[in-house]
């Protein structure tokens, strides 16, 4: 199965900027189908990028955030050819991670 995660990361001047997008539908629990059910919560409760077995980044988030969110974060430490990491779950327990080369 193809990762949910897109990412880039780029190294320039020190500096490591990384870009990813994550295709998750992001349930707030609050809406309603066209039936009139409400859609059960389906959300990334942390999110975490990682760089040489350290993490780098963590988000937590809940309902608020958008379908397929996308973030943008920047790092020191890093350098090209370095991997980095990043990985989610959910609040049904579900998971995905994915390792994208530094350029």
């Amino acid at each position: 199965m193809a990762s949910s995660i897109r990412v880039r990361a780029v190294e320039n001047g020190g500096v490591t900027s990384l870009k990813a997008l994550v295709r998750h539908p992001m349930d707030s629990g609050f809406v309603k189908d066209s039936a009139g059910n409400v859609i059960p919560a389906h959300f990334i409760k942390v999110l975490t990028i990682s760089h040489g077995g350290k993490e780098v980044f963590v988000a937590n988030w809940g309902p608020a955030v958008s379908k397929d969110p996308f973030l943008e974060c920047r790092f020191k430490g890093a350098k090209k050819g370095d991997d980095v990491t990043i990985s989610w779950i959910d609040n049904e327990g579900e998971s995905d991670s994915t390792t994208a080369t530094i350029t």
